[in-house]
């Protein structure tokens, strides 16, 4: 079962359709006992980390999502927000820590026009070739779904996994032993999307 973590802040149902999609048992939940049974978890996200930060402490859910991440070591994605939330701390409208499962930084994206902050719409992933994460997608066809305006700074290249240009390089995907982060959202990037969460529940690290 995949365990969608539902703290207030995220676009579960579209997540929700995803899985069901592609065949998964899936469920939306807050609850402890679900998490703990789950097979894999989904942490989502989108609005303001400090916020997000706030619920998910609220719901004691920080302490839960640890042990099942850095205990069980089980599967986990994150996503957008989710992505930015397995950082150390961010800096979006004060200074806030994170869940500290990635050794990085949440910074505010820095463009120059005519870009524009938040970045918004498709852009293409830069990623290495033969990965079990991008089976099945054409490096000329990588197109996904951007929504952010704070970007994540890795101090561990080797966490880093793939990119996408914005003025310059941007953390698009991060990936640690069990962990893997999106900073695009597969669940509305149409046939790619659809793949890479595909070869995430096939995944058996």
């Amino acid at each position: 079962m995949i365990a969608i973590v539902d703290y207030g802040m995220g676009n579960v149902r579209s997540l929700l359709n995803a899985f069901e999609y592609l065949g998964q048992d899936v469920v939306i939940t807050e609850n402890a006992a679900e998490l703990e049974a789950s097979e894999r978890i989904v942490l989502p996200g989108v609005g303001a980390f400090g916020d997000a930060m706030a619920a998910i402490r609220e719901r004691g859910l920080d302490h839960v999502l640890t042990r099942q991440a850095l205990v069980l070591k089980k599967p986990m994605l994150g996503i957008c927000l989710g992505m930015q939330l397995f950082a150390k701390r961010s800096i979006e409208h004060g200074n806030h820590e994170g869940l500290g499962w990635i050794d990085a930084d949440i910074q505010r994206l820095q463009v120059v026009r005519p870009l524009k902050v938040p970045h918004v719409g498709w852009n293409e992933l830069h990623f290495p070739e033969n990965d079990w994460l991008f089976q099945g997608i054409r490096p000329a066809e990588a197109n996904f779904y951007f929504v952010h305006s704070f970007h994540m700074i890795c101090h561990n290249t080797d966490d880093l996994l793939a990119t996408t240009d914005y003025g310059s390089p941007v953390t698009a995907v991060v990936r640690s032993g069990n962990l893997v982060a999106t900073q695009f959202h597969p669940e509305k990037s149409q046939d790619n999307g659809l793949k890479m969460l595909k070869n995430w529940v096939n995944w058996k690290p």
